[in-house]
């Protein structure tokens, strides 16, 4: 089975410090299903597109365990403090 990743992008943040919070409680959610962050930050250089916005790049065991870790109880908690804080687009991906 090949690893999973999930991959966030955020087109907009309305509230840091809510952020902030949804990441201390998503971060354990993750951690609980099997994700490692690998990446997470502002872009070094942008070679397409006009937004330079904070990107999250995941791995999982596998796609399954990503899709899982979205789904769970504690993962719902983290979204319930994130609320209208960002708004963004998450993608799962299997690795090659």
């Amino acid at each position: 089975m090949s690893k999973g990743y999930w991959l966030a992008v955020y087109k907009a943040i309305h509230d840091a410090d809510q952020l902030a919070a949804y990441a201390a409680k998503a971060s354990v959610a993750i951690a609980a299903g099997g994700g490692t962050f690998l990446s997470r930050g502002m872009p070094v250089a942008m070679l397409e597109g006009d937004e330079a916005t904070r990107t999250v790049l995941i791995e999982f065991p596998s796609a399954q365990a990503a899709i899982d870790a979205y789904n769970s109880e504690a993962y719902t908690d983290a979204l319930a403090t994130l609320g209208d804080a960002a708004e963004r687009e998450i993608r799962v991906i299997d690795a090659l």
